[in-house]
């Protein structure tokens, strides 16, 4: 078992050491396995942006390919209130967005997206065996997910070590599944 701050810092330097080429080859394979997901309940999917500074999987390709491929279904975007580390949720416009001051794209629109959303694609810096994940540590994403009973996907460009994360929080929000490059993991739940 390992601390969140332990494997924050690990992952973080595993993101770093990738080459360009590296990175961008993880991303098509994270969107090959994005492509074989059910879609066919879905009409909201909340989408995270990345931020490409910290080499976030590149949610953008996925983006474009459920506007291309299932134009019925409603994108959601959120913008970050850091003040009661709150998100708002907004429809999404690649021309609306702005990187804010932590260099995460936001829109900003003020109109709010007020149906239900049926999966978010989570980020993470890693995950465990058991679906819990490891952020930023500002728990944004772990209070929005407990308001909203959709389908939680992770997205990792990484393989998770097996290694429980030691310090759970009883506040954390377990993903019921993630993408990875190579695979799509189930939790049971």
């Amino acid at each position: 078992m390992a601390n969140k701050s332990t494997i924050r810092k690990q992952a973080l330097q595993q993101r770093t050491a990738l080459s360009d080429d590296e990175f961008l080859a993880l991303n098509q394979l994270l969107l090959a396995q994005f492509k074989t997901l059910d879609f066919s309940e879905i009409k909201a999917v909340h989408v995270f942006l990345p931020i490409a500074k910290k080499r976030e999987p590149d949610t953008f390709l996925m983006l474009d390919w459920l506007q291309a491929n299932h134009p019925n279904i409603s994108i959601v975007v959120s913008r970050a209130n850091f003040e009661d580390h709150s998100m708002s949720h907004h429809p999404f416009s690649k021309e609306d967005l702005k990187e804010n001051f932590y260099h995460i794209p936001e829109p900003q629109t003020t109109q709010l997206f007020t149906g239900k959303i049926d999966m978010v694609l989570v980020p993470l810096l890693a995950f465990d065996s058991k679906g819990y994940r490891v952020g930023y540590g500002k728990g944004f994403y772990d209070r929005f997910l407990a308001e909203i009973t959709a389908k939680k996907v992770g997205i990792s460009l990484f393989e998770t070590n097996n290694e429980d994360i030691s310090d759970v929080h009883k506040d954390d929000i377990r993903l019921d599944l993630c993408i990875t490059p190579h695979r799509i993991i189930k939790f049971k739940i």
